[in-house]
């Protein structure tokens, strides 16, 4: 990591769909670069990188959420700066989303159709990650996955 190096730090936001018990995972649209991706952003100066992935996750989606294992870190050039982004599991405790001009809708979709989803081919890693965190946790698998 250079002095330049952009921190930033997200979490793959999961639930259990309210009408079918199946795992979800919810994708940000950011109107800005027109993608789908994990709820992320830059760290404020001296912020932890999980404190910053929660209130990420809080201030993009509405919700609320209890940090999991954490998962690989993103390093990746942007504009030709290096950029590092932490990421966490994370399970949906509740709360509403509200469209604002960074973020202007979520989808909640299971992780198939989440790796489908997703714009950034390195993301897409981000959903085995889970998977595989989330399989230790139940044994056999979180069902339906």
């Amino acid at each position: 990591m250079t002095d330049d190096t952009v921190l930033a730090a997200g979490c793959v936001l999961w639930r259990r769909s309210p009408t079918t018990g199946d795992l979800e995972l919810c994708l940000v649209h950011r109107p800005k670069y027109d993608d789908w991706s994990f709820p992320k952003g830059k760290l404020k100066r001296g912020e932890d990188a999980l404190a910053g992935a929660l209130r990420e996750v809080a201030e993009e989606t509405g919700h609320r959420c209890a940090p999991g294992h954490r998962l690989p870190t993103a390093h990746y050039l942007v504009d030709g700066r290096p950029k590092q982004v932490s990421y966490w599991s994370a399970e949906a405790l509740g709360g509403r989303f509200e469209p604002s001009h960074e973020v202007d809708r979520i989808v909640w979709l299971p992780p198939d159709g989440a790796r489908d989803r997703l714009t950034q081919p390195r993301d897409r890693a981000l959903v085995d990650d889970l998977l595989t965190v989330l399989r230790r946790r139940w044994g056999r698998g979180p069902g339906r996955c």
